[in-house]
């Protein structure tokens, strides 16, 4: 698998995509939203300016909402903004979270990789004989083998 379909297939299994999807979807519906009700909005990208600002908690205050339907409105985009903007973000946060702890588990698996070779070598010095050097006692030339030394 290339480096590049990981990458496509991390986007789709942390729902970064359908996230920002739905961020879209809101941002549009807001938009039509408040064009439809709000007399003071004057187009569908006024509309999705005043989505984006009110879904997003800026507040700008360049566009406001004018009515008291158009209040409730805005009540409710900023609800449905605030869980999805944050999703959005939780998404792109466990992207980056993701990559370290492969790192991490491949650095993990090389070192146990690495320990599963030394046990296998002990245990055939141990069979072939070598190892009495573990039950001999301890002299000026030969320390005692101690497992923290390593």
């Amino acid at each position: 698998m290339t480096r590049i379909t990981r990458r496509k297939n991390q986007f789709h299994r942390r729902g970064l995509l359908y996230s920002l999807a739905l961020c879209f979807v809101i941002l549009f519906l807001g938009g039509a939203g408040f064009w439809i009700i709000d007399p003071k909005v004057e187009s569908l990208a006024d509309g999705m300016w005043l989505a984006f600002t009110t879904a997003a908690t800026v507040g700008y205050g360049d566009m406001v909402p004018s009515t008291q339907l158009a209040r409730l409105f805005s009540a409710g985009v900023v609800l449905l903004g605030l869980a999805v903007l944050s999703t959005a973000t939780a998404s792109v946060a466990a992207f980056f979270v993701e990559e370290e702890e492969r790192e991490v588990e491949r650095d993990l698996m090389h070192e146990l990789g690495v320990l599963r070779d030394e046990v296998r070598s002990l245990r055939q010095m141990i069979e072939t004989g070598r190892g009495s050097v573990l039950s001999a006692p301890a002299t000026a030339s030969t320390p005692p083998l101690d497992p923290r030394d390593h």
